[in-house]
């Protein structure tokens, strides 16, 4: 079985990011980019389901600028066989980023799709939902734990009364949480072997797709400071502040 893993380049997760000053976006000069952290647990899993012997190989692939390449060298160092770059410099909305892959599994045919369950630069959480749609699969999103059993998988999601187990056919989609595992380190000799393995690069227009953005982002702003507290000499005082600002009856 191929699995597929859609990784995104994003702004490293230590980093605070920097407003434009004109306030069109984000400011990327000069900052550290890396693989965005549920894509990660993603290729982490993905390897792990190899190790296992549920799948025989593991193809990673990034929609985004030329430098996404090194995303996908990450990726293929971590373990992941080959790589596929869908090359371009516009912004590309979650449904153009899902009718790409659409596109692509029609050609590998991946058993199983695993992805983050969102970025961490736009935090949309949509792909991996779309994608499912526009294929018509079965889906299991917001995983803590995946096993393939024969042609099914069983995952486990995250939900807001605790936790549910879904059973899904293959071929299916599944999305990534943060409690599914804990991604390995690339070693200094997979580093090594990642540059000679295979990464192909296309294009949008390749696939036939239109990513023309069907939002505009009108004014990106910071987040108002956060004013300094205050301290307190004894709870009375602090009952007296708390009724002053309203806040207690």
């Amino acid at each position: 079985m191929k699995i597929l893993v859609p990784v995104k380049r994003v702004i490293d997760y230590n980093v605070k990011p920097r407003v434009k000053a004109d306030g069109t976006g984000v400011d990327l000069a000069n900052v550290k980019m890396s693989m965005n952290p549920f894509d990660e647990i993603a290729v982490e899993e993905a390897i792990r389901l190899r190790e296992k012997g549920a799948a025989t190989e593991i193809i990673a692939i990034s929609i985004g600028v030329a430098k996404a390449q090194e995303t996908l060298r990450t990726a293929l160092a971590m373990g992941c066989d080959r790589a596929i770059l869908i090359q371009t410099d516009d912004e590309v909305e979650p449904l153009g980023v899902a009718k790409l892959l659409a596109k692509v599994v029609e050609e590998e045919q991946p058993g199983l799709i695993i992805l983050g369950k969102q970025a961490i630069d736009d935090d949309s959480n949509q792909t991996g939902q779309m994608l499912a749609a526009l294929l018509g699969r079965p889906q299991g999103t917001f995983a803590s734990k995946v096993e393939v059993d024969g042609d099914s998988v069983s995952v486990t999601r995250e939900v807001d009364g605790g936790l549910e187990t879904v059973k899904l056919s293959l071929p299916a989609i599944v999305t990534t949480d943060l409690r599914l595992n804990e991604p390995r380190y690339a070693s200094l000799p997979n580093i090594m072997k990642a540059k000679s393995k295979p990464l192909a690069q296309k294009t949008p227009a390749d696939f036939g797709v239109d990513i023309t953005p069907r939002l505009e982002t009108l004014n990106v702003v910071e987040p108002p400071k956060r004013s300094a507290g205050i301290k307190v000499a004894d709870v009375d005082e602090l009952v007296t502040k708390l009724k002053a600002m309203g806040v207690a009856a």
